[in-house]
């Protein structure tokens, strides 16, 4: 694979968020508030609300943070993850 490929690869795979019910899960099954993981992200809790519920998606900057949060999330609680519907971008 050439090397611009790869860079895309690595955006794509950066920035990819679970399914919105995924993301709750993950968030309880690590025994957080939605309002902890809105301060670590920078947020307000009805944003994290907003997203969990799938009404709305966090902006590029906010979502790579989610998404790196999420996947740490992920690997500490493999079975929340894999109870959910696959990804969305």
């Amino acid at each position: 694979m050439s090397d611009p490929l790869r860079r895309i690869d690595a955006l794509v795979d950066e920035d990819t968020l679970p399914a919105p019910q995924v993301r709750q899960q993950l968030r309880l099954a690590a025994g957080l508030t939605q309002a902890e993981v809105a301060d670590a992200i920078g947020v307000q809790r009805v944003a994290v609300a907003r997203w969990e519920a799938g009404l709305t998606q966090p902006h590029r900057g906010n979502r790579l943070k989610y998404a790196h949060l999420l996947r740490k999330l992920a690997a500490k609680h493999p079975d929340a993850a894999a109870e959910g519907a696959p990804n969305e971008g």
